[in-house]
């Protein structure tokens, strides 16, 4: 394993290669942040009171807050700097994220489709979130068309 890092052509990755990406702890203010920003103000995540009464006994981050978060964690990380397109993602969100909690990736790479004509290809990930006790709280696979790297850069 190794810790996602910038600047990743497509030479760069293979199967079975897997990326660490960076933490981030996910704040009060995230959630609301994010409630403002989707019009998503469901009392689960914005209502202490409400939230102490449901299955969770205490208020969640959005799902979708936690996969907004692991796609921001991959670009600072880096690696997206050389993705052309993010063409497809399929999810599940396995457990709840609490505020408080902290958040990483594990990237690994699945499959690569070279497509010369593109000057790039094809990466298939399977991403897992983590919590702070490494217990996976989302997962899913992404698939995201990668740049080839320049001729003149050839290794």
């Amino acid at each position: 394993m190794t810790e996602a890092r910038g600047g990743l052509y497509l030479e760069d990755l293979s199967v079975g290669q897997v990326l660490l990406g960076p933490s981030k702890t996910i704040t009060e203010d995230d959630i609301a942040a994010f409630a403002a920003l989707t019009g998503d103000d469901n009392a689960l995540h914005t209502d202490a009171v409400y939230a102490q009464q449901t299955m969770f006994g205490q208020r969640i981050a959005h799902g979708l807050l936690g996969l907004s978060m692991t796609a921001g964690l991959a670009c600072q990380a880096g690696l997206t700097d050389n993705t052309l397109a993010f063409t497809g993602i399929s999810w599940k969100f396995k457990s709840p994220v609490f505020i408080g909690d902290t958040v990483t990736y594990r990237a690994t790479i699945a499959r690569i489709r070279p497509m010369r004509a593109s000057g790039g290809g094809m990466v298939f990930i399977e991403m897992d979130v983590l919590n702070q006790n490494q217990q996976v709280v989302q997962t899913g696979q992404w698939s995201l068309m990668i740049k080839s790297r320049p001729t003149s850069q050839a290794q």
